[in-house]
């Protein structure tokens, strides 16, 4: 355990981190997935990435559980693999959640059984307009 812990503490603060053959970033105009579906690999620059704070929140062996606040830009399969070449061991991703990104956070979600029971007016309260959307994701 205190080897894990001491893995994941060198993965904290700013870094730099290689991004993978299957994502969106793009090469020459062309985003990887596209590139790696044909069996190519190109060289990628690392990019520098911040994790500002994790938690293990299980250890169980083959599996560990954890939560990750990081930077923009930032792949958790890349940092599973990074963490497990550091422990000698390999890792590989399980499950990916994402809680919040930008404002969105799943903390202020409701569920569909709480939209049944809620009135028309607290719904209309808690939603968002289209062009305060667009201001947040920067269109």
């Amino acid at each position: 355990e205190n080897q894990i812990r001491d893995v994941f503490e060198k993965f904290r603060g700013d870094f730099y981190q290689l991004p993978p053959m299957v994502s969106a970033k793009k090469h020459a105009g062309v985003p990887l997935y596209k590139l790696a579906r044909q069996g190519k690999v190109v060289e990628r620059e690392p990019r520098l990435v911040h994790v500002y704070r994790y938690t293990i929140d299980r250890i169980a062996l083959p599996e560990i559980d954890f939560s990750v606040l990081c930077s923009k830009g930032f792949y958790v399969r890349t940092y599973v693999h990074d963490i497990g070449e550091a422990l000698g061991c390999g890792a590989h991703l399980k499950s990916l959640r994402r809680t919040k990104s930008g404002r969105f956070d799943v903390a202020n979600a409701i569920t569909v059984d709480q939209i049944k029971i809620t009135t028309r007016e607290e719904i209309l309260k808690r939603m968002l307009s289209l062009p305060e959307v667009s201001r947040m994701r920067g269109a």
